[in-house]
């Protein structure tokens, strides 16, 4: 007999993939989305709801066995900050409260890997594996804020029995993100020769393919209460840059900005956007999480979870090529 999971947030750019994979696993599936679906599949119940209504967790969570809590607000700005609150940390309690009482088997958090790193300190090269311990004054800005109280809640569900694990998957790439996330931003603005120069800085990639295949792992095998990092490949951008121009032939920036600079431009950005309700082309969130090397250990995710993660350059071939079936390049590969 198969599960009746659902997947809150499930027409977004990770959560599409872990439909997908419930569905290959023989589950039942159900989305809970303020999106509509694109085109629904057959085989999914879609529930077009709202993680912060009672009434629309509570009518999704019926029957249900296995929950993935994706749903949140994403994004390092916005023109009303109480939204990251609202969504990303009442609406996470809220899942967890209907889910208890439900009494679901499993459910599987995905947080994120920027409330793992502190900007108010200095610069560790070191990579960052699931123990670190941070407060909400390490947090950058009002998404970081949110997502951190967000896997408090999480904690706090497992502390009283809530069968929960976290996930904290690092920065998404690869095919179908059609809600364009910042990172796949990122790779359209260098890929269509928007941006001139780059801010150097370490991060670390993942496929989305592989990041719903941790989230499966997580259900089967992960351990409640604990929280692991889905990571690929630590690097920095202007070695991401490189693997672009090697994958396109095209040319990429060589000219780096430094980090005071950056900042100062990225508090004109938000100025100008507060103004005219457009997003900053430079959020302050995102230029302080770039000072920080964001490195990460994904060991225990391969040897608790047995997670494997493809390299870097099929992630990016695969990416480019969706880019180019959807007509976002503005040349031809």
């Amino acid at each position: 007999m198969s599960h009746l999971t659902l997947v809150t947030g499930g027409e977004g750019f990770i959560g599409k993939h872990v439909v997908d994979q419930c569905l290959s696993r023989g589950d039942a599936v159900r989305v809970l989305d303020i999106q509509s679906p694109e085109k629904k599949a057959k085989e999914v119940e879609y529930i077009a709801g709202d993680i912060t209504n009672f009434s629309d967790v509570r009518k999704a969570m019926k029957g249900v066995n296995k929950v993935f809590h994706l749903a949140a607000k994403a994004g390092l700005w916005s023109h009303r900050n109480a939204d990251f609150y609202r969504v990303n940390q009442m609406g996470t309690r809220y899942v967890f409260q209907e889910a208890e009482s439900a009494g679901v088997d499993r459910i599987v958090h995905c947080s994120t890997e920027s409330i793992l790193k502190s900007f108010r300190r200095k610069p560790e090269f070191n990579t960052t594996n699931e123990s670190v311990e941070l407060t909400l004054q390490d947090m950058p800005g009002h998404y970081c804020r949110a997502k951190f109280l967000a896997e408090k809640e999480a904690m706090t569900a497992a502390d009283r029995g809530v069968p929960v694990v976290i996930v904290n998957p690092t920065v998404p790439i690869g095919p179908g993100d059609s809600t364009l996330t910042p990172p796949s931003r990122m790779l359209l603005g260098y890929l269509n020769g928007r941006y001139g120069a780059f801010l150097e800085t370490h991060m670390n990639m993942v496929d989305a393919r592989d990041v719903a295949a941790g989230h499966l792992a997580a259900d089967e095998k992960g351990e409640p209460g604990q929280r692991y990092i889905l990571g690929g490949t630590n690097l920095k951008l202007s070695t991401l840059l490189e693997e672009l121009s090697k994958i396109t032939g095209r040319l990429m920036p060589s000219r780096q900005v430094p980090y005071w600079l950056a900042l100062c431009f990225s508090y004109f950005s938000e100025g100008l956007s507060n103004m005219t309700g457009k997003p900053p082309v430079a959020p302050i969130t995102g230029v302080r999480l770039a000072g920080s090397p964001m490195l990460f250990d994904n060991t225990r995710a391969i040897e608790e979870l047995g997670v494997r993660f493809r390299p870097l350059a099929e992630s990016l071939t695969d990416e480019i090529a969706w880019f180019h079936e959807q007509g976002y390049l503005s040349w031809k590969p």
